[in-house]
């Protein structure tokens, strides 16, 4: 099991995301594109090596050693009346109290964003909207605004004028696209629960987003 080069993998989509944030005034939406596309194609190449087919569940950084992540189960789907309310800072993690309770914790785009944030959201929607549109136009330039919506069990998120399409690849399918990526990461730690992308459409130069509230 190539943990050794998923681990490599992880590192290079954190320092991407970090250069996207920090040079945001010198870098295009194509480049952004380019950029993050080839850090997630290594990723979803190894996910598909080790046969990860599951949607990923986000944690806030509260459940996951003070630093948010997606968790990838390597068997089945997660469990989280099993899961432990705080997991250690690894890639590998035996999440819960069964031996086959093990995922994999990647970096993502939204995970590591979201760390670019001064101080943590609110759980309104309105909260929400400010800082996703926060993220994806005020420091990356990819989307020209933002709209949220929520229920306790769902939140949805419309993006309008979203400079970064949708493929059908393995990484997006696992762990959605680079702005559904952001929109779960922040919602999961404005309300302090894992998410999950459980839709994600894009038509007429909106993207919506579903996030299924998971307790």
């Amino acid at each position: 099991m190539p943990l050794t080069a998923l681990g490599i993998s992880t590192v290079i989509i954190g320092l991407t995301c970090f250069a996207l944030g920090s040079t945001r005034p010198d870098i295009s939406p194509e480049a952004c594109q380019m950029i993050l596309k080839t850090g997630m194609e290594n990723t979803a190449a190894l996910l598909e090596e080790l046969g990860l087919r599951n949607r990923a569940i986000y944690l806030p950084s509260a459940m996951r050693d003070g630093n948010p992540r997606a968790l990838v189960p390597l068997v089945g789907d997660i469990d989280l009346q099993r899961m432990k309310k705080s997991l250690p800072g690894r890639l590998l993690v035996h999440y819960g109290t069964s031996p086959e309770d093990m995922a994999i914790a990647v970096a993502t785009p939204g995970s590591i964003n979201v760390d670019m944030l001064e101080t943590r959201p609110g759980p309104t929607a309105d909260e929400i909207s400010a800082a996703i549109t926060y993220i994806l136009s005020g420091l990356l330039d990819i989307a020209d605004a933002v709209s949220v919506e929520r229920t306790d069990k769902q939140v949805q998120v419309e993006v309008r004028g979203a400079k970064l399409g949708y493929e059908d690849i393995w990484y997006y399918r696992c762990l959605g696209s680079p702005i559904a990526s952001i929109a779960a990461a922040v919602t999961s730690e404005a309300l302090e629960k894992a998410v999950r992308i459980s839709e994600e459409n894009h038509q007429r130069g909106k993207t919506k987003i579903v996030l299924e509230v998971l307790s």
